[in-house]
């Protein structure tokens, strides 16, 4: 049977964390679809493991939050009129937590907008911190009871509640509201209202959606399968985690977090798709998605 050297398995797996469609990748490295989208699911799998192994027991002191929106086969609103749309299409949501300190990305989950996405990603996040810290959200509501069934008391949290005006341009068309203002509050603890913050967890969505090819709005290239997409979220955060030298820390965020003590490269990830491989075939430790 035919194998990619690691070379090229490296090439389509930077490709892939560069933006490049699948197509244009395979064009370019002279594969086929077909072993795209097989590297592309080894490596979700590999990079879900990594990160489940290696982000814990993290010394972090303030922790942001946030959601992005994307869509998989078609967006809600169209999902009853889509030809062939699978169960799980419509609106997905990624949910992160940033250590504001590192820029590390602590935990992740993908799934709907609601309390328990919410819910989820708060104990896995609890489940990977090494100590109290200073939480804030978003002002989205969901987070109250995840918050505090997560943590308790054990948490100084703050939520930042932005104000939006009248949405700018024709009704319908798409452009954001303008945000006239933000209100902190206080929730739970103690927390520093001066760092009652969530601009390094929004500037980590712009990175996601320049870095993934399928969360680039208004375009066809959103994703067909929700796995595919969740193999691509994996092996995003693995390379921005461990792989990607942040230009103001110098190092990479898992290195600045004291997760791992060298800089990993995309072959050191092949590597492990190899490894695994090699062994019986097992599913990774994936968040279920609750679409």
């Amino acid at each position: 049977m035919n194998k990619l050297s690691l070379a090229k398995r490296t090439q389509i797996l930077a490709m892939l964390c560069e933006g490049s469609s699948m197509r244009s990748i395979s064009r370019v490295v002279d594969v086929s679809i077909n072993t795209v989208t097989k590297l592309l699911e080894d490596a979700g799998e590999a990079c879900a493991a990594i990160h489940d192994e290696n982000v814990r027991n993290v010394k972090a002191s303030r922790i942001q939050c946030d959601e992005i929106w994307s869509f998989c086969c078609a967006k809600q609103k169209n999902v009853a009129t889509a030809k062939d749309a699978p169960e799980e299409a419509g609106d997905v949501w990624t949910w992160t937590a940033l250590d504001a300190d590192t820029k590390m990305i602590v935990s992740w989950f993908c799934g709907d907008r609601s309390s328990q996405s919410a819910i989820t990603l708060m104990d896995d996040l609890r489940d990977r911190l090494a100590n109290r810290v200073q939480l804030t959200t978003d002002g989205h509501k969901a987070y109250l009871e995840a918050v505090e069934g997560a943590f308790g008391g054990d948490v100084d949290y703050a939520m930042l509640v932005k104000l939006y005006g009248e949405t700018a341009g024709p009704k319908g068309r798409y452009s954001p509201a303008d945000c006239i203002g933000a209100r902190k509050e206080k929730i739970e603890g103690n927390p520093d209202i001066e760092h009652v913050s969530t601009s390094y967890v929004e500037r980590q969505n712009l990175t996601m959606r320049m870095s993934m090819r399928r969360f680039t709005r208004l375009t066809n290239a959103f994703s067909k399968k929700l796995d595919n997409h969740m193999h691509a979220l994996a092996l995003y955060f693995v390379h921005y985690n461990f792989c990607h030298i942040h230009k103001t820390l110098r190092v990479t965020p898992a290195m600045a977090a004291g997760v791992t003590d060298r800089l990993w490269s995309l072959e050191d990830v092949a590597n492990v798709i190899e490894a695994r491989s090699a062994k019986p075939a097992k599913r990774g430790p994936y968040k279920k998605a609750m679409v």
